[in-house]
C-alpha cells in the first residue's frame, strides 16, 4: 500500500467479538487500497474478548487501531470519528466491506461536487451481489434522494457529523441511523442514494441476541417519536411501536427486557424538538414503518 499523505476519505468500522468477520473485512479493504494513498483506515475494538483485539494490533502498520476497555455500543464509533483526518467518513460494520474502488471514487466525487449533499447512502448487497432491501432506502433501487441510510454502509461529511454530535451514544444500538438522518435533514443537507456505491453486508448472526432486538428498537424508536413528532400523531406511533415490541417479546420470550424498554422509553426525559410539517413529510416511510394500520394494510 502507498503511504498516505492527507486522506480524503476515512474508512471506519467497529469490531466486537467477531474475529473471523474482522479478518475478512480487513482483507477486502487491503485489496482495494493497494494503489491508493488518499484513504485511511480506522478500526475500533469495542472490548472484544475473542482475539479480535490482539489480531488488530498486528495490523497497526497500516491501520489506526483504537482499543476500548469494554463494549460501549455505537459510542465506540465516535472515538474513531473524532480521530479521523479525512474530509469524508465511510462507515462500515465489522461484517461489511466496499465492493470496489468505484464505490470509494463515487463517494468522493459526489461529496466534492455536490455541496448540498451531506450523506451518501450505499447499496447494501449480499455476497452474491443481490440487493438486501431495507426500508431505510428507496424501493426502486434508483439513484436519488433518500430518507435515510443503513449504518453498515454510508458516507458522511466529517464536519457535518461533528456538528450534529456524531452518533447518539445513549442509543447504544439500533435506530442511531435515523437520529443522524433527521439531524442531517434539519441542517438542510440532502441524503442521496447511489446504487453504484456498493457495500456487501455479510449479516453475521454473532452478537445479535434476542433481548437486544426487543429492548433497543422499542426504546430508541419511542425516543425518536417523542422527540420529533407532535401529539396526537406521537401517541398513535408510540402505541403501534409498543405493540410491535410486545409481539417481538412474545416471539423471543423476552418479557423482562420488553418491560424495561417500555419504562425507559416512556419515562426517560426527552427534549422535544418537534419537526415542521415539511420535514415530517420527508419521514413518511418511517411513519409507515411504525404504524400498525400500515402494517396491517401491507399484509392484506
Amino acid at each position: 500500500m502507498n503511504k498516505i499523505t492527507t486522506p480524503k476519505l476515512s474508512i471506519i468500522f467497529l469490531n466486537y467479538n467477531r474475529l473471523t468477520e474482522t479478518r475478512y473485512t480487513i482483507t477486502q479493504i487491503s485489496r482495494l487500497l493497494e494503489d491508493r494513498n488518499d484513504v485511511e483506515i480506522i478500526a475500533i475494538d469495542n472490548g472484544s474478548t475473542d482475539g479480535t483485539k490482539k489480531f488488530l494490533q498486528t495490523q497497526t502498520d497500516w491501520i489506526n487501531v483504537i482499543s476500548l476497555s469494554h463494549n460501549t455500543g455505537i459510542a465506540g464509533y465516535n472515538v474513531g470519528f473524532k480521530q479521523a483526518k479525512g474530509d469524508y467518513l465511510l462507515v462500515l460494520d465489522d461484517d461489511s466491506h466496499p465492493v470496489d474502488n468505484i464505490t470509494l471514487d463515487r463517494i468522493i466525487q459526489c461529496l466534492d461536487t455536490r455541496l448540498d449533499v451531506g450523506v451518501v447512502a450505499c447499496r447494501i448487497e449480499s455476497l452474491k451481489g443481490e440487493q438486501i432491501y431495507t426500508w431505510h432506502l428507496p424501493k426502486n433501487d434508483e439513484p436519488g434522494k433518500s430518507m435515510a441510510f443503513v449504518g453498515c454502509g454510508f458516507a458522511i461529511r466529517r464536519t457535518l457529523f461533528e456538528k450534529i454530535g456524531w452518533y447518539p451514544a445513549d442509543f447504544f444500538l439500533y435506530q442511531n441511523e435515523m437520529e443522524v438522518a433527521i439531524r442531517v435533514m434539519r441542517l438542510n443537507y440532502k441524503i442521496v442514494y447511489d446504487p453504484s456505491c456498493r457495500v456487501i453486508h455479510r449479516q453475521s448472526a454473532i452478537g445479535r441476541t434476542n433481548w437486544r432486538r426487543v429492548y433497543y428498537p422499542t426504546r430508541n424508536t419511542i425516543w425518536l417519536i417523542r422527540r420529533y413528532f407532535p401529539f396526537p400523531f406521537a401517541a398513535y406511533l408510540i402505541g403501534s411501536r409498543l405493540l410491535f415490541g410486545l409481539l417481538r417479546a412474545i416471539q423471543s420470550l423476552e418479557f423482562v427486557w420488553y418491560y424495561r424498554a417500555v419504562c425507559d422509553a416512556l419515562y426517560t426525559p426527552i427534549e422535544s424538538q418537534i419537526l415542521p410539517l415539511t420535514l415530517r413529510k420527508e419521514l413518511t416511510t418511517f411513519w409507515r414503518q411504525n404504524s400498525i394500520f400500515h402494517k396491517i394494510i401491507g399484509r392484506l
